[in-house]
């Protein structure tokens, strides 16, 4: 699904768009209400962390569910990760393989009954807050501090899968940002035991870029975030180029962006990295991906007693 959020999503408050496309902001509501009262929860033998959002894309689930990987494994579980397969998400999945063994079928259930079968102990899902199929042992909510929920409408009016009144199911909140009294309180305001914890991008190889002019870009979630991070980290970001979420680069593309900025590097993300047509790239052009690691405060507390 190559998809490009609306600049309205994130403005707070009204706007033009938001007012159009509100009935139909009512009608998913009501469509995807009834179809979760439809599902009946399955319980697994094993335990299930979920790892999820309600702001649509952009809140960094694939890196959390990478450390929850590593937290778990520490901690003496053998687990796997579970994916939903659509073949826009490949460069997720891709990402997910290089730490662990990932099942990825049509159906959450089917990947957890084969991972099970293969004699993991603990499922890790990437995505699925929204599944009411399946139960889950702990609910991770992750948010962006700088998108927190948009405008706090719906799709397609702004970026909301649900309502703020969904985190009533979270265990956990995983704010991706700085310490944010508003959020937090109105997070408490809907689900009071909740826990919170923060996290951070922690670049892993940034003084190699440094001094250097970059050229970046990012087919994500909110590629701006991405620059920030790089401005943050004092490089020299001199051009951005931002794509569609999981946008598939054409050999053309990158050519274009090398020869307008021929005396740059060429630096993207992880995720991007996965979707460039590599084999004819790189013999000709030479891109970079900023290595990173999700540092999260207090993580030895994250799931504690909950596996």
């Amino acid at each position: 699904m190559n998809f490009k959020k609306p600049k309205f999503w994130d403005f707070p408050g009204l706007s033009i768009w938001s007012i159009l496309l509100y009935p139909l902001s009512l009608l998913f509501l009501f469509v995807s209400s009834i179809l979760r009262r439809l599902k009946v929860e399955k319980k697994f033998p094993i335990p299930i962390i979920c790892i999820g959002n309600i702001y649509i894309g952009g809140t960094g689930k694939t890196p959390l569910a990478k450390e929850i990987f590593q937290i778990t494994k520490s901690l003496g579980k053998n687990p796997a990760f579970i994916k939903k397969y659509y073949s826009y998400l490949d460069d997720e999945i891709d990402m997910l393989q290089k730490t662990g063994e990932t099942f990825f079928l049509n159906k959450r259930k089917d990947s957890i009954e084969a991972l099970i079968k293969k004699g993991f102990d603990l499922a890790i899902l990437d995505d699925g807050f929204q599944d009411l199929s399946i139960y889950k042992n702990f609910n991770i909510v992750c948010f962006n501090q700088k998108q927190w929920t948009g405008n706090n409408f719906l799709i397609p009016a702004g970026p909301l899968r649900e309502n703020l009144s969904a985190l009533n199911r979270a265990d956990c909140i995983l704010i991706n940002g700085k310490k944010d009294t508003k959020i937090e309180n109105e997070i408490y305001r809907v689900n009071k035991n909740a826990k919170i914890f923060y996290s951070k991008y922690e670049p892993l190889d940034i003084d190699s870029f440094k001094g250097k002019k970059i050229c970046a870009f990012a087919g994500i979630g909110n590629p701006s975030n991405f620059f920030e991070l790089l401005k943050e980290n004092n490089l020299n970001l001199v051009k951005t180029f931002s794509y569609p979420d999981h946008h598939e680069y054409s050999y053309t593309e990158i050519e274009n962006m090398v020869k307008k900025n021929n005396d740059c590097i060429l630096l993207t993300t992880e995720k991007d990295y996965c979707r460039i047509p590599l084999d004819s790239v790189i013999k000709n052009f030479k891109i970079e991906y900023l290595k990173i690691r999700l540092d999260i405060e207090n993580k030895d507390n994250l799931i504690k007693d909950k596996i």
